[in-house]
């Protein structure tokens, strides 16, 4: 063990025997009493000294080897304790490749600060490397949806969409001027592999020998869909049926887009968990009983030549629904699981909808639910509504 304090967690002293580990409320922890060599012992925890190194050099600060083993446990108790090196073999291969760590450090220093075991950054960029996500859109959202999964480490993003990209598809993050005239699933993937941070790396099989491409029998599984399709009324108003095959196979899919200057991120799906797309539908026809009526009359009319995509709005939306996807890859489940987040322009005033799972639902989820109540446990969209 090379223990080290997580160097993205600014440190002062908050009097003479306190000391503040970060800024901001969210992820601050504060240490106390810490005399003052206690407080030099600190300045050690660079990750240049191992156990034995560090209790001789306690010894010269007149601190004990029980007071040591004693400030690293809280330290690690606390979450500010890290040790890249004990991230395991992953780890160890993505700390190998100096050109994608020197691309992906912020990144692993954003996941060390929300991750409170050592090594538990390193640990989780290691682990995208090895997550397929599915991307179902390329245009202004889609696409910058894409590149940042993409940057962030995801090590197999596929985009689909038809078509040949259009002038009001171009978007600063997502496909470039270049690419107008061409199939848009085509510059996307290559939107996709220039904003990674190196090559994306190959799955060996079970004979050892490396897996093919995604598309071939040996890609990984999809962790995760995200439907950000160019039409924004099919993330508003999603179609029940094309989700129908996610739903059977288990396959979490999140939402995100604009519509008349209106952004929309999530629901975020756990199949058998939280409301999905017919639930949605459902509880919006309870409501209003003409949405039916409406709604099927917007889907088969002719639709406008230029949707109303506000390209700061695309991006917001972009960001918001890409830092979504990465938490629940990370193992997380985002303020969107079940719940439907909205924006309109000109306030920006962001606001949450509750998705339930709806009884006339063929999901099941309803069913999940209320085995949950009877068994005493909170369901997943109940324990987000709080």
């Amino acid at each position: 063990m090379y223990p080290m304090l997580k160097p993205a967690l600014r440190r002062a002293w908050r009097g003479r025997n306190t000391v503040q580990f970060g800024v901001t409320p969210a992820h601050a922890v504060t240490l106390g009493p810490v005399d003052l060599a206690t407080g030099s012992f600190l300045e050690l925890l660079d990750g240049t000294r191992g156990l034995p190194l560090l209790h001789e050099e306690a010894r010269a600060l007149d601190l004990s080897e029980r007071h040591v083993d004693t400030l690293l446990a809280r330290l690690t108790e606390a979450g500010l304790l890290d040790d890249p090196r004990s991230a395991g073999q992953g780890a160890d291969v993505l700390c190998r490749r100096a050109e994608v760590m020197d691309r992906q450090r912020p990144d692993v220093a954003s996941l060390s600060v929300v991750r409170p075991e050592p090594g538990g950054g390193t640990r989780r960029m290691a682990a995208r490397r090895a997550m397929r996500v599915q991307v179902r859109g390329a245009g202004r959202v889609g696409a910058s949806i894409a590149s940042v999964l993409s940057g962030a480490g995801v090590g197999h993003v596929e985009v689909l969409d038809g078509g040949r990209t259009e002038h009001g598809d171009v978007a600063p993050g997502g496909l470039p001027p270049a690419a107008v005239g061409e199939r848009r699933d085509v510059a996307a993937r290559r939107l996709v592999r220039r904003s990674a941070p190196g090559p994306a790396p190959r799955r060996a099989g079970t004979d050892g020998a490396a897996a093919g491409p995604p598309g071939s029998a040996g890609q990984p599984g999809l962790s995760l869909i995200v439907v950000a399709p160019r039409d924004g009324l099919a993330v508003y108003a999603p179609v029940a049926d094309t989700a129908g095959p996610w739903i059977a196979s288990g396959t979490p899919h999140l939402y995100a887009g604009v519509i008349e200057a209106t952004g929309v991120v999530g629901p975020l799906v756990l199949p058998g968990g939280t409301g999905c797309a017919g639930c949605l539908e459902l509880h919006r026809a309870d409501r209003d009983p003409q949405w039916p009526r409406m709604l099927a009359q917007w889907r088969s009319g002719r639709r406008g030549a230029v949707p109303a995509c506000d390209l700061g709005l695309a991006t917001a939306v972009a960001g918001l629904a890409a830092a979504h996807a990465l938490a629940f890859l990370d193992g997380d489940l985002p303020s969107c699981t079940g719940v439907r987040w909205e924006a309109a322009l000109p306030l920006l005033d962001w606001r949450s909808e509750p998705i339930g799972p709806h009884a006339d639902c063929s999901c099941g989820a309803a069913g999940g639910a209320m085995r949950d109540r009877t068994s005493g446990a909170l369901p997943a969209q109940d324990t987000m509504a709080g």
